[in-house]
């Protein structure tokens, strides 16, 4: 499975077995933090032994259960688009955990910070779960997904156009279509007049620009290409 395909497969996980992580796994995950942190810019970490961030239960509210690794995403504080490259990366490490069968979760506030080591100059966005699940969600992960999903919103509540859509950007539309937000909102818009593509986020929450970079990733592997940083970016198709 490459990582375009596991956009079709990728679900948010809350329960993880005990058995950790293969070392061929963690030692994939980790070069590619690496390469990742070379492009972006982040310094993002990714910590096989973080479960320590979810043992408190008045943090998770019992929202996780078993968590052994995670991906720590944080960059430097001056780091431009630092949030928006959070969600973009992110949910590449997220598609590479899912393409090697293992299962994620974005989590922004259910963790205890404190638990995280970061420089002064860093800044702490996020954190991710990766790890071995069991194969079918649990009671507790239904009833979350029961509690705080939203139904997927149509391709026309998401994208604005002046003419007829080309294939290219139902490609993408789709694939945005399955990217994870927070709690399901699916704010990000998409501009398509003139024969230009931008994407936007309305910014009247604390992660709605990691969305962006989240939902700007899934169109671009979707249709080939890539977004402009930033919020209202132009999309910029591949030669």
């Amino acid at each position: 499975m490459n990582i375009i395909e596991a956009i079709d497969l990728r679900k948010s996980r809350r329960t993880y077995c005990s058995e950790p992580i293969s070392q061929a796994e963690a030692a994939l995950l980790r070069s590619r933090v690496e390469e990742y942190n070379l492009r972006s810019g982040l310094t993002i970490r990714f910590m096989e032994r973080g479960g320590g961030a979810f043992f408190n239960g008045l943090k998770s509210y019992g929202m996780f259960t078993g968590v052994r690794s995670l991906f720590v995403m944080k960059g430097p504080s001056e780091e431009t688009d630092l949030e928006e490259k959070t969600g973009y990366y992110g949910e590449l490490l997220v598609l590479e955990a899912t393409a090697l069968g293992l299962g994620t979760c974005w989590a922004g506030a259910t963790f205890e910070a404190s638990a995280i080591r970061h420089s002064a100059r860093e800044r702490l966005i996020c954190v991710i779960t990766v790890g071995i699940t069991p194969p079918s969600a649990s009671l507790k992960e239904r009833l979350i997904y029961k509690a705080i999903h939203r139904k997927t919103k149509p391709i026309e509540a998401m994208l604005e156009t002046d003419r007829d859509m080309p294939e290219w950007i139902k490609k993408g539309m789709r694939a945005v279509q399955k990217a994870p937000s927070t709690r399901n909102t699916q704010k990000v818009k998409f501009l398509y007049e003139s024969g230009i593509l931008r994407a936007s986020v309305p910014e009247t929450g604390k992660f709605d620009l990691v969305d962006l970079g989240i939902a700007k990733l899934h169109f671009a592997l979707a249709a080939g290409g890539r977004f402009e940083p930033g919020n209202g970016g132009i999309y910029i198709p591949s030669r």
